[in-house]
């Protein structure tokens, strides 16, 4: 029979039982657990409260600093309003002012009503947004077109800049619908426009995230490893964008937040439990700290790498254009400096090239911008496949590139240079369908010859190009001694032919236009001459082609057409009351679209037939943008006024515009008249352009008559006018009266 154990027996076997060790273990080890993961959940609670606090202020303060930027471009718009017309200059300074105060801005611009940005400071690095359209999607032209309706700011959102980069860009309207005159906008690139509103303290002690519309819009990122695990997102609304902000702390903000308590408590219950128990704790945690510093480590590693990947980035993007992918006109110049350099010190020549598209803004206004670009990136694909070593080629802007060729030993070199750029342009390019056949007109300028200086040289070239394009499309032009002289005359008779209009220096000259079936003059070509107060008559060569190109070929053009008109009216009840008066139209003049409506006014004005008024356009610009030429000839058509064809034959002849447009008169060029009796070529086209012509009802003139013969073979051949000298050269009105009546050429009444 068994008898139970004595409790104190019982109690001494508990005691010895190898296993009690485990189990107070166990208990201490469960029980600082418990209060461990009490204290890092309480503790974790405290850190994201604070972190959610320094949100909310950095929230607020980003806010109050954007507020600042905006109602900045507000109040320079409000000044734009306020004034009656805004001068350039005094624009200028404005915004230069905001520049120095504010230096967080990529640029400021003004953009006109059209959404074309017209001005922007600063010009270095912003050039090429000038004559950009913000409007570039529908859904920006909606947009705009409220904000300039209501007068209210309008913000972008993140985007790509037409600089290059991303950034963001602010419109402030200059008034509110119908008095609204564009816009003045901020442009920010999003590394300056964060690195400013954010304070030096959240960029040491935080990685910060931006997130617009879901897409990731810029990141900054500390020197000091974070704890990503911590984190906290605020919604923060700018303007009418709203961006999402993220913080994640560095280990340094935390050590500063965190308490040391739940450790103390945790280590002390396992030392209370068993000092070996603890070895292994320590142990454990040397492991997991080793995970923490290996997995800081890689993160640290990869922003490093990515950092390194957006520096290459942006190194890239500052050297190179971004449409062409060709170097940008920045990078071509710090490169031809020190090409210079190593010119001047190995003593060899270098040459530098500017090349100028031919027609190129003619077919980019007519076919579109889209085909524009198009045609410069195939252009320049052509032309970087002469690149190597010792060639650099860059797009310059608009229609021109840059070729540097490092190393010439004799001007061979550069001829032999020239022909494969040429080559470049002999077959045609494919775009949307269609062919076009593009030349190019180049200057060039040799070091040390014509320039010791990158800026020096590129002037010269510029000034090449341009005689070139004096000379003649599609060919080349060396700067020589003597072009500098003359580019600052001419430059100096452009500045006086801004003058000439409001001093009324200009003078209408006459060329008589002899009917040859009745021996009579029935009408004559209006010539504009310039009596230049300093230098005397100054031909129309000489003048033109500086109006044309400085813009004042329009104004030139209505004074014409007006200055006809008023000798017409002064001729009404004379003995020259049904001669015709005929004015040349420039391709400006015709774009222009109230050009009907300034010519009915001026026939209005003085009270003259339009049956007395012809006009006179060259085939070339016959075909460019031929729908809106035949409606503006249409129009002119109807309106009663005679419509001729000048320098037919010489390179564009169609019979398409002599069946479709409303042509009174072909005028023969004379270059065919000049050798008509010699050469049988010239008097086989010419007999050809008379007969065609009168087959379909349109009158020939003959121009550049300057002999007896010339004029016989043109009467046996029944051409139905003549002009030239043997007729008369251009003369003043009142002398072209003279001349009649004493010759007997006065038209019949």
């Amino acid at each position: 029979m068994q008898f139970p154990r004595p409790r104190s027996q019982q109690l001494a076997a508990v005691m010895l039982n190898p296993a009690l060790p485990a189990l107070v273990l166990l208990l201490f080890l469960i029980t600082a657990i418990a209060l461990k993961q009490g204290s890092d959940q309480q503790q974790q609670q405290q850190l994201q409260s604070a972190l959610a606090t320094e949100a909310d202020a950095m929230s607020r303060e980003l806010q109050t600093r954007f507020r600042a930027h905006i109602d900045a471009i507000d109040r320079m718009a409000s000044r734009q309003a306020a004034t009656a017309i805004m001068e350039e200059r005094l624009w200028r300074e404005d915004a230069r002012h905001y520049l120095d105060d504010f230096d967080v801005y990529q640029a400021i611009e003004w953009i006109d009503r059209n959404f074309i940005i017209r001005w922007l400071e600063p010009l270095d690095g912003n050039r090429s947004a000038i004559g950009f359209n913000v409007a570039f999607s529908e859904a920006r032209r909606t947009a705009l077109e409220n904000a300039a309706t209501e007068g209210v700011m309008d913000t972008t959102g993140i985007i790509e800049l037409e600089q290059g980069g991303t950034g963001l860009v602010i419109y402030a309207p200059i008034g509110a619908g119908e008095d609204n005159r564009g816009f003045i906008a901020g442009v920010f690139r999003m590394e300056s426009l964060a690195t400013l509103l954010l304070t030096d303290r959240v960029r040491q002690q935080f990685h910060v995230d931006i997130v617009e519309n879901g897409r990731p819009a810029y990141r900054l990122s500390p020197d000091a490893p974070v704890r990503s695990q911590y984190s906290h997102t605020v919604t923060i609304p700018l303007a009418n964008v709203t961006w999402e902000l993220t913080l994640t702390p560095t280990t340094h903000w935390l050590d500063q937040h965190q308490s040391s308590l739940p450790w103390v408590t945790f280590v002390t219950l396992l030392v209370m439990g068993l000092l070996m128990s603890l070895l292994g704790l320590l142990v454990q945690l040397v492991l997991k700290r080793n995970q923490d510093l290996l997995k800081t480590r890689h993160t640290l590693e990869q922003e490093i790498h990515q950092r390194e990947v957006i520096q290459q980035d942006l190194a890239r993007l500052e050297s190179t254009d971004p449409l062409t992918g060709l170097a940008n006109r920045r990078f071509f110049m710090e490169d031809l400096s020190h090409t210079l350099m190593l010119a001047e010190r190995q003593q060899h020549q270098l040459a530098l090239l500017m090349i100028d598209l031919d027609r190129f803004q003619m077919l980019n206004d007519s076919l579109g911008h889209q085909f524009g670009d198009e045609l410069l990136v195939k252009i320049a694909s052509r032309l970087n496949a002469l690149s190597d070593e010792l060639v650099m080629v860059a797009y310059s802007g608009g229609d021109e590139f840059m070729v540097c060729q490092q190393h010439v030993e004799e001007i061979d070199d550069v001829i032999h240079l020239l022909g494969q750029i040429q080559k470049c342009f002999a077959e045609p390019f494919a775009i949307q369908g269609q062919t076009h056949h593009i030349t190019a007109t180049m200057g060039i300028a040799i070091y040390p010859q014509s320039g010791l200086d990158g800026d020096v040289l590129l002037r010269n070239a510029d000034i090449a190009l341009h005689r070139a394009k004096e000379n003649g499309r599609n060919g080349y032009q060396f700067y020589t001694e003597g072009m500098l002289d003359r580019e600052l005359r001419r430059l100096e008779l452009d500045k006086d032919l801004n003058k000439a209009l409001a001093q009324d220096e200009f003078e209408l000259h006459l060329q008589p236009q002899l009917d040859l079936t009745s021996g009579r003059v029935n009408s004559a070509e209006a010539l504009i001459r310039w009596r230049h107060p300093d230098r005397g008559m100054i031909p129309p060569f000489e003048f033109i082609p500086l109006a044309e190109e400085n813009g004042r070929i329009t104004d030139i053009g209505r004074w014409v057409v007006d200055a006809a008109c008023r000798q017409l009216a002064q001729w009404r009840n004379g003995p020259l009351s049904h001669l015709r008066i005929a004015i040349n139209l420039s391709g400006r003049e015709l774009d222009e679209d109230d050009l009907v409506d300034t010519i009915q006014r001026a026939l209005s004005h003085h009270e003259v037939p339009a049956s007395r008024l012809e006009v006179e356009l060259t085939e070339e610009i016959f075909i460019q943008n031929i729908e809106h030429n035949r409606n503006q000839l249409v129009r002119l058509h109807e309106l009663g006024v005679h419509l001729a064809i000048d320098d037919f034959g010489v390179g564009y002849s169609s019979l398409a515009y002599l069946r479709d447009f409303p042509v009174d008169l072909l005028k023969i060029d004379r270059s065919f008249i000049t050798n008509v009796t010699e050469r049988r070529d010239d008097a086989t086209i010419t007999r050809a352009v008379i007969n065609l012509a009168h087959n379909l009802g349109v009158r020939v003139v003959a121009e550049g008559v300057e002999t007896d013969a010339q004029l016989q073979f043109l009467r046996d051949n029944h051409c139905d006018l003549a002009q030239g000298y043997l007729i008369s050269r251009p003369i003043q009105p009142l002398l072209l009266e003279q001349m009649l009546r004493d010759e007997g050429l006065l038209v019949s009444e």
